[in-house]
């Protein structure tokens, strides 16, 4: 007599279905034929030597990608949140004082997450679609001394893609590492780890302008913050995310051999592989101007319908996902569900401080092109045109 008690479930023995759908929010992007190809590619061994190959090949493309030559260069087993909690796992130890610029949900998380392994925690903060000044950034630093600072490139909660110019230096003025967020901005809008702000750890995410599935994070730490990292007091809260294994797993260290620390992703692998290769392909300038003319392009209609744009200086605009102001007297929820269910076309509302406030709309990597701007606009307008506006 079985002793199986749970029936096999019902939901399974009928054919997956997944629906072709626009996604066109804040991420993640829809995937090109070409990287859905490579994905399906057959599995093998995660420490077999073609594997690492490939890893060598990403390797190069973050470098690439991020503008800079730092050996400790990788993508780590995870989203951006894998990565974010990799460089301040890292970076920070028990009692370490930590400055988080909070302009948007970004900076809300690495606060917490670095609270959460005892550090002390500071904060400068600014309101939704707002930025920091370099004495504002300075001033803080002056004044809390942290080891780790953070900051959102493109914070995608707000529409802001903050400046960069200057503030790796404050931070080695006042002997603190400087941690970038790129998530929504890498490969959309220009940026150079190396010379642009003396960056110290760069991290960002496969599913945006990237294109690939959700589930790796390329991120890369210069000699200084290595420096701090490899000579900590204490080992790392996580042994999943411990940067001397990751080095060793991808080959970063120098040493002759690597060691099984865990079983990599392989597809996920290929598909950031051929992401790299298709940026690569077009070019970093060519992707962040055609990024650039298409976020112009989108203004200038939005503008033409009667909308407003979230973030109000132009040259703070994140080219890949725009904020517009939500249109007053109507339901964003039932803006965005009509759209969804009408043209089968993913936009979204705010998201942490920016909720209630905006519509938020991506256009990134494969995405960007002005014949979607063009789908997305007709489709806001129907909706206005559709949905119920209070007259209050």
């Amino acid at each position: 007599m079985s002793r199986v008690s749970v029936p096999p479930p019902t939901c399974l023995q009928k054919p997956l279905r997944v629906p072709h759908r626009y996604m066109f929010g804040p991420g993640p992007s829809n995937v090109p034929p070409r990287i859905l190809w490579a994905g399906a590619s057959p599995v093998i061994g995660h420490m077999h030597p073609e594997i690492f190959e490939i890893m060598s090949d990403i390797k190069s493309g973050i470098q690439y990608m991020f503008q800079t030559h730092n050996n400790v260069t990788l993508a780590v087993s995870g989203t951006g949140h894998t990565a974010m909690e990799c460089a301040i796992f890292n970076a920070v130890e028990t009692g370490d004082s930590v400055l988080t610029a909070v302009n948007g949900i970004w900076g809300e998380r690495a606060a917490e997450m670095a609270e959460r392994i005892g550090a002390r925690v500071n904060t400068i903060v600014a309101p939704p679609g707002g930025y920091f000044s370099n004495a504002e950034i300075e001033k803080a630093l002056s004044k809390y001394r942290p080891v780790l600072f953070f900051l959102a490139h493109g914070e995608s909660s707000t529409g802001v893609l903050h400046p960069l110019d200057g503030i790796g230096q404050l931070c080695h003025k006042y002997n603190c590492l400087f941690l970038v967020d790129s998530v929504a901005s890498l490969g959309g809008a220009p940026l150079y780890m190396d010379q642009q702000g003396l960056i110290d750890i760069l991290y960002t995410g496969s599913q945006k302008v990237l294109n690939a599935p959700p589930g790796t994070a390329p991120i890369s730490f210069s000699e200084r913050a290595c420096q701090k990292i490899f000579n900590r007091k204490t080992k790392p809260v996580s042994f999943f995310l411990d940067l001397s294994w990751l080095a060793n797993y991808w080959g970063c260290d120098g040493k002759p051999s690597r060691l099984y620390h865990h079983t990599g992703p392989v597809t996920a692998f290929y598909s950031l592989r051929e992401s790299l290769a298709l940026l690569v392909e077009e070019s970093l300038e060519r992707s962040w101007e055609r990024h650039q003319k298409v976020a112009e392009y989108f203004s200038a209609g939005l503008e033409s319908i009667g909308l407003k744009l979230f973030v109000k200086e132009k040259n703070v605009r994140l080219p890949t996902v725009t904020t517009i102001v939500a249109p007053h007297g109507y339901d964003w929820k039932e803006i965005t569900a009509y759209i969804m269910k009408t043209h089968n076309l993913e936009i979204s509302g705010g998201l942490g401080p920016s909720v209630g406030l905006v519509l938020r709309v991506g256009l990134m990597g494969y995405n960007s092109s002005t014949a979607n701007v063009d789908m997305v606009l007709a489709a806001i307008k129907d909706a206005l045109k559709h949905c119920h506006k209070s007259k209050v």
